[in-house]
């Protein structure tokens, strides 16, 4: 992925992306990640809030669901005026919320990226458990892409999900399911972290070397809208997914090592140089 890459393609507008989900008050995960990884990637990012969490590297001190009208107010708000080439779904904390996006989703038909975003690095629980049905039956019909990981995977696919084999089976059950890929990230596995793609014919493997951090949070989140900011830009899905892998990859390499626990990626990874910069006046 070259810097010259980030030019914006076609009439010169710039490319702008969607993403629905929570906020994190860490700024790792969630509308935070998602943003920066699009304003990294050369596209403009709008954004939808579903719920506000209290949280850190260590914990979820809190989470407040938003009522969906609002949540589906600001899906509108946006793309009536701003439109966007891509939208990726995060947190949608539970089945109202769900409903409300897939009512949009349908309507606008745009190419959707969903992160079935169920558990927090912590443990702590994202999505209300009755909302998986709801999240399975409304909404992944629609996605052009779902990314679970491997937890994420079993609940979706009821199915134990370990092994390259146990991956490939899965996908191909959740594409029963609608989604036109299915991408399972192996990052939760042992040895490299392989991540499986399906859609409907036949495999890939997107692989790389397992980076050895504990600065992990909100890897799904970053992945995800890469996917989405790549989509945007006018890739295929497959060029897409590949350049998101590089992207999560560097982004693990270069964490800025906030946080007594699970902490950030760097975001803005390729343009290292430039967080160097001071101002003049600065003592």
């Amino acid at each position: 992925m070259r810097k010259d890459s980030l030019t914006a393609p076609g009439s010169g507008r710039r490319p702008c992306a969607l993403t629905i989900a929570g906020s994190d008050s860490g700024a790792g995960a969630g509308i935070q990640a998602d943003l920066k990884t699009f304003a990294a990637l050369g596209v403009y990012g709008v954004s939808a809030l579903t719920a506000v969490t209290a949280q850190n590297t260590w914990e979820v001190r809190a989470i407040a669901a938003l009522a969906p009208e609002m949540v589906q107010a600001q899906i509108e708000a946006v793309l009536e005026d701003m439109g966007a080439s891509a939208v990726k779904t995060g947190m949608l904390a539970n089945t109202a919320i769900i409903q409300a996006v897939a009512r949009c989703m349908t309507h606008w038909q745009l190419p959707l990226v969903v992160d079935p975003v169920m558990v927090a690095k912590g443990g702590d629980h994202l999505l209300e458990p009755e909302a998986v049905a709801a999240l399975r039956a409304m909404l992944l019909p629609l996605a052009l892409v779902v990314t679970p990981n491997l937890p994420e995977a079993e609940v979706l696919s009821g199915l134990r999900v370990r092994t390259l084999e146990e991956m490939r089976e899965a996908a191909r059950a959740l594409h029963a399911l609608g989604p036109r890929y299915v991408v399972i990230k192996g990052g939760h596995a042992s040895g490299k972290p392989v991540d499986v793609c399906f859609d409907g014919e036949g495999f890939i493997e997107l692989s790389a070397e397992r980076v050895q951090t504990s600065h992990t949070h909100g890897t799904g989140c970053t992945f995800s809208a890469a996917i989405a900011a790549f989509l945007a830009r006018g890739q295929g899905v497959e060029e897409a997914l590949r350049n998101a892998k590089e992207y999560i990859t560097g982004a693990l390499q270069h964490a800025p090592g906030i946080g007594r626990g699970h902490g950030p990626v760097e975001h803005f990874w390729q343009w290292q140089p430039s967080l160097k910069y001071s101002p003049k006046n600065a003592k």
